[in-house]
């Protein structure tokens, strides 16, 4: 049985959802973003218990094949920029089509219509988060950051930022208050 998890994003969301199944003692085959499967089905009230247990920490189920199909482009989208960087040079469009196993047209459609947003705009928030993420840390120079992030260069790195947050990534960095988003906000 599988069961669809929204808002599931990061490794640690991924440690927390395995561990609100384990205190109910339900035993999962796998546990990873937006999705988990279990050995067995599970009775409506742990259901329930579940689903509250979830809510509480910002998840929820996913029931309908619309929005399952939003959250695993979500969570492909995030797994590539957050934790896969050597992939960033596949095609975006490829990389979905390919583990979805559906034609891009129609998964680019659908999430526009559901989120408001372009598949494109949505990789490009996330590729902007990590790369406040990256300034932040301040271990690696601009250059460096652009090529970890498959940007042509770093003028077309520091215009997009500039574009999505109204600073250069420079200004980013002397500010005292650096506001990020957390990823399932964007």
């Amino acid at each position: 049985m599988t069961l669809y998890i929204k808002n599931m994003v990061c490794g640690r969301c991924i440690m927390v959802v395995k561990s609100e199944f384990e205190k109910l003692g339900l035993q999962t085959i796998s546990v990873e973003l937006g999705e988990v499967e279990l050995e067995d089905s599970i009775t409506k009230s742990q259901k329930e218990i579940l689903l509250n247990n979830l809510q509480e920490l910002g998840f929820d189920f996913i029931d309908d094949k619309k929005t399952k199909t939003i959250e695993r482009i979500k969570n492909l989208i995030v797994d590539l920029v957050h934790h896969k960087n050597n992939e960033l040079k596949i095609n975006l469009s490829d990389y979905l089509v390919e583990n979805l196993n559906q034609d891009y047209s129609t998964l680019s459609n659908l999430f526009s219509e559901i989120e408001n947003t372009t598949i494109e705009k949505y990789f490009i928030s996330q590729k902007i988060e990590k790369v406040k993420e990256l300034l932040i840390y301040n271990e690696l120079s601009l250059s460096e950051i652009a090529d970890i992030l498959n940007y042509s260069n770093v003028a077309h790195l520091s215009n997009q930022f500039k574009k999505i947050t109204g600073f250069t990534p420079t200004h980013f960095k002397q500010q005292k208050d650096k506001k990020r988003i957390q990823i399932e906000h964007l």
